[in-house]
């Protein structure tokens, strides 16, 4: 496994991430909250151009409700984290898991406590192709999609994955974090910006957890060879 303690510059360009990423999540929060007619017109406008092609292609919904109900569904995220926990748990990697397994229960926390501050209301057509339930902003499936799929990420660059495995993770997690977000606006069960804002609350969470990761175990370290004076 490589060494969890990031390079100085590694470590601003993460920290820089997420602070532009929570930044602008929260402006979006805000945005959406008091219902700020451009951002409103511009939800509507593309959920409604969207939902008209879905109800002209069946064959394409149910695709797509394969894809969301069950590929990209948060419980499938979620069972990929845990099977990554127990795997670095079995490899004495133990602060590694709990701080995985820490970092996407935090996300599903924050994720649930802004829909119910947001209470933002789904989408409601007169044809609709799928149903979901509960708040709408920010969107689960997006967020859980960019937690998990980057805390795979950053799992398979610390153990110095060989590069097809990681080109072909890198790959896999772009598909998947664009199409969960894509398809559920496609199933008029969300807004664009319910998307948009859970993966700029996703990216902001995985930034901040591998940086927060570095300075812990970088001070578990020096702890441990008696150095826990050290500044971190």
């Amino acid at each position: 496994m490589h060494s969890p303690s990031l390079p100085p510059r590694t470590r601003r360009s993460l920290l820089g991430t997420g602070l532009v990423c929570a930044s602008l999540s929260a402006v979006l929060v805000v945005m959406v909250a008091v219902r700020w007619t451009p951002l409103i017109s511009l939800d509507t406008t593309v959920a409604e151009a969207l939902h008209r092609r879905a109800v002209t292609e069946p064959g394409l919904v149910q695709v797509n409700r394969v894809l969301t109900d069950w590929v990209w569904d948060p419980w499938t995220m979620r069972i990929l984290i845990a099977v990554a926990v127990i795997a670095l748990w079995r490899h004495a990697a133990r602060l590694l898991a709990v701080w995985v397994a820490l970092v996407s229960a935090l996300a599903a926390l924050v994720q649930q406590g802004l829909k119910a501050a947001v209470g933002r209301e789904r989408p409601q057509w007169p044809d609709p192709v799928d149903s979901a339930h509960y708040a709408a902003f920010p969107s689960g499936h997006a967020m859980t999609a960019m937690v998990s799929c980057g805390l795979l990420l950053w799992l398979l660059r610390l153990y110095g994955a060989r590069s097809p495995w990681w080109w072909a993770g890198l790959a896999l997690a772009v598909v998947s974090v664009v199409g969960v977000a894509v398809t559920r606006v496609y199933l008029g069960v969300h807004w664009p910006t319910d998307v948009l804002g859970g993966l700029l609350l996703g990216a902001a969470v995985v930034a901040f957890a591998v940086v927060g990761y570095g300075a812990t175990a970088g001070y578990a370290a020096r702890r441990a060879t008696g150095g826990a004076g050290a500044p971190l």
